[in-house]
């Protein structure tokens, strides 16, 4: 950050007018917040897919958009009796006189289909309505749930009831915990939290923005990873500033002139940072799949907002406040400043004695969890993307012990009228489907509609067989624009859209990641390499995760869509602590004249700090796991680890090692330790003490990392 800009965010005036400003801002965007966009069927589907055109044709028929809950009727013990199919009966006439009831060969269980109008909040409250009528007046032993498509919609959306307030109540309780113990003081800690509070509270109202910006909605699922997202970032920048600041009101008795040299000091990597975690998730712009493309730039917009109000609004808000506000640590004047000796000092120099040795160990490690790997499988059914126990699921569960799985959620298949006898007798002939219903023909009578029950459930492998084989039987017999969709093909064309964006994203995130650190350490192997241990670090987690998820947490597979996303966290956010690092180490390497000596004492004076922030970010997104949603969980885990291994063994092990290891070619083409050291500084080589790495470091204006924040308050 420029010398006027830093004296303009910390001058007596200008601290209070940014304060002021940012109150009215505020104020301006929950006032002029516009109301998020009701939820449309073909939301989350990939544009151009059957499935996508099915939903779109839908209108033309009379039937319309209108969808099918299925109640699900049982008694677990013997055949229905009279009375249970009195009150099926009953059912079937308080919801507007539906079909009839369908009885299971075995007589223990009738499914009754009920259609249902409306989208998105009137939809749910239509399935809302048929539960309550469902479950009044049974016969003892009868059970009845309701099922089907919307009935799921419902129970996710169920989920996310009130996630808004329990995501923030949880990760604002996480924050300031870990902010408390790092800083060790009982006034600090509000400040930044504060801080970065309003900051999330900002975002969430420009959310409905994006709306307008990508052509669809941010649902709850997307809400609460920003707000994670803005809650880590945001508090990892101020733990970064605060911790310089700290340093600085050691050596300086003018608070305000103490966080212009912070402010100079820590804003280069913070934003460089922040920028590769900003245009990391703006590659999602080119995913197929727009839930993809929504996320990446809400996620964007978060990480910016939080960038803002870290380097802007609480550098501002601190220069506000006395010292005391460090209480009961507060930095004096000329008081010793540890964040060369300690714990971290230890580290540095045990790696810098055996870094061969420990790159070895760390190596093994690594390797151990990536071979996790092989027994991580990806993809879920519908049935598997809740935590917790909810009706659609356990009526489903109950519906595949007496009828086809498929019988809930059926295939749409639309087809050229004049091919109708031969449209159903190839959908008849193909394996896997249970039943085709009467043929509905369109308004204009140019099409035909059919349901086509699976026997197997939605999202699972042999529906997916299924709906291929559907696909490629209706598209042999050369009958015009044949489409199946319904939700078993929206499920295939869904996982094969994450398939093409993991194809397609991937290469960019690493692409921009690679530019990033080649533009700010002006290196080519240096880069590379800290790709490479990123890439690395994302296996080992992922491999570790699988583990997690599948033997403690009793998840089988991942969601399709994890993986990529939690790549895209992994890469961008676990690149910024090897920016922090690497960018302290170069400047350390040609104040010293020794890349040796410029990396130990670099990992030395930024390990507590970075630590620090690695455990508080992990920490935030592992909140993800209070929702009872089973992908929100599964990021949440990947990321948690991923960001622990990259702090605690990619950052603190790896990279160290591997720089000491190459010493100026690690450089390469740019030579860092031939730059020329100033005769002044504290431990340069004109001083004759860059041997001494675990020194006083030299804290001149053109620093960029901060020191510890876990003992700079003795």
């Amino acid at each position: 950050m420029g010398t006027r800009v830093a004296a303009a965010v910390t001058g007596r005036f200008g601290a209070v007018l940014i304060l002021l400003v940012t109150v009215g801002l505020t104020a301006l965007v929950f006032l002029t917040s516009p109301a998020q966009p009701q939820k449309e069927p073909a939301d989350g589907l990939p544009a151009g897919k059957q499935s996508t055109k099915v939903i779109e044709l839908a209108d033309r028929f009379a039937s319309g958009r209108a969808e099918v809950a299925v109640v699900v009727y049982e008694r677990r013990d013997a055949p229905l009796t009279d009375a249970d199919r009195a009150a099926i009966e009953r059912t079937r006439t308080a919801a507007g006189g539906q079909a009839p009831a369908v009885g299971a060969e075995d007589g223990r269980a009738a499914l009754l289909p009920v259609t249902l109008t409306g989208e998105g909040d009137e939809l749910y409250a239509a399935v809302d309505k048929l539960r309550e009528t469902v479950h009044a007046g049974l016969p003892d032993g009868l059970t009845a749930q309701v099922t089907g498509g919307p009935a799921f919609g419902r129970d996710i959306s169920a989920a996310f009831e009130g996630a808004d307030v329990t995501l923030l109540i949880a990760t604002a309780s996480v924050v300031a915990l870990l902010l408390l113990i790092t800083y060790r003081s009982p006034l600090l800690w509000m400040v930044p939290l504060v801080v970065i509070g309003v900051g999330d509270q900002v975002v969430a109202k420009l959310l409905p923005w994006v709306a307008v910006l990508v052509g669809e909605r941010t649902d709850a699922s997307v809400s609460g990873i920003v707000s994670v997202l803005v809650f880590g970032a945001g508090t990892d920048y101020a733990l970064l500033l605060i911790s310089r600041y700290r340093e600085e009101l050691r050596r300086t008795e003018d608070r305000r002139e103490a966080m212009r040299v912070a402010l100079r000091n820590a804003a280069p990597a913070v934003i460089a940072s922040a920028g590769t975690v900003v245009l990391a998730l703006l590659t999602l712009l080119a995913a197929v799949l727009t839930a993809n493309r929504t996320l990446g730039v809400a996620a964007a917009i978060g990480v910016a907002v939080a960038l803002l109000f870290g380097l802007v609004v609480l550098p501002a808000a601190l220069v506000c406040l006395p010292r005391g506000i460090f209480w009961p640590f507060v930095p004096r004047l000329g008081s010793d400043d540890p964040t060369t000796r300690g714990l971290w000092s230890r580290v540095a120099h045990a790696v810098g004695r055996h870094p061969a040795r420990v790159l070895a160990g760390a190596a093994v490690l690594l390797a151990v969890l990536t071979a996790g790997l092989l027994s991580t499988s990806i993809g879920l059914s519908q049935t598997e993307q809740f935590r917790t126990q909810v009706e659609s699921v356990t009526a489903q569960e109950a519906l595949a012990r007496h009828f086809p799985a498929g019988s809930a959620q059926p295939v749409t298949v639309i087809a050229p009228a004049a091919a109708t006898d031969r449209v159903v007798a190839a959908v008849e002939g193909t394996d896997g489907v249970a039943m085709v219903g009467r043929p509905e023909r369109s308004d204009d009578g140019t099409l035909t509609k059919l349901r086509v029950d699976l026997k197997a459930g939605s999202g699972t492998p042999a529906a997916d067989d299924t709906v291929r084989a559907l696909r490629s039987a209706l598209g042999a017999l050369r009958a015009g624009d044949t489409l199946v969709g319904g939700a078993p093909a929206a499920d295939l064309d869904k996982r094969d859209a994450y398939s093409r964006d993991n194809t397609v994203v991937v290469p960019l995130v690493l692409l921009v990641v690679l530019l990033v650190l080649v533009l700010l350490l002006r290196s080519v192997v240096a880069p590379l390499l800290l790709l490479l241990t990123v890439i690395v670090s994302f296996a080992a987690s992922v491999g570790a995760a699988g583990l997690v998820l599948r033997h403690v947490l009793d998840i089988p597979a991942l969601d399709a869509g994890v993986p990529l996303l939690s790549f895209l966290f992994l890469v961008a956010l676990g690149v910024d602590y090897n920016i922090f690092l690497v960018t302290r180490a170069r400047q350390e390497a040609a104040e010293l004249r020794d890349t040796r000596a410029g990396v130990i004492r670099a990992l030395g004076a930024t390990g507590g700090v970075i630590t620090s922030a690695g455990i508080l970010l992990a920490a935030v997104f592992t909140v993800l796991g209070v929702l009872p949603v089973i992908v929100l969980t599964q990021i949440g885990v990947i990321v948690g680890i991923g960001v622990v291994l990259d702090t605690l063994v990619v950052r603190t092990v790896v990279v160290p090692a591997i720089a000491l290891l190459l010493g100026e070619r690690f450089w390469w083409p740019a030579r860092p330790a031939t730059a020329p050291a100033s005769a002044s500084a504290p431990g340069s080589a004109a001083d004759g003490s860059a041997e001494n790495a675990g020194g006083p470091a030299h804290h001149s204006g053109r620093h960029i990392a901060t020191g510890s924040p876990g003992r700079h308050a003795e």
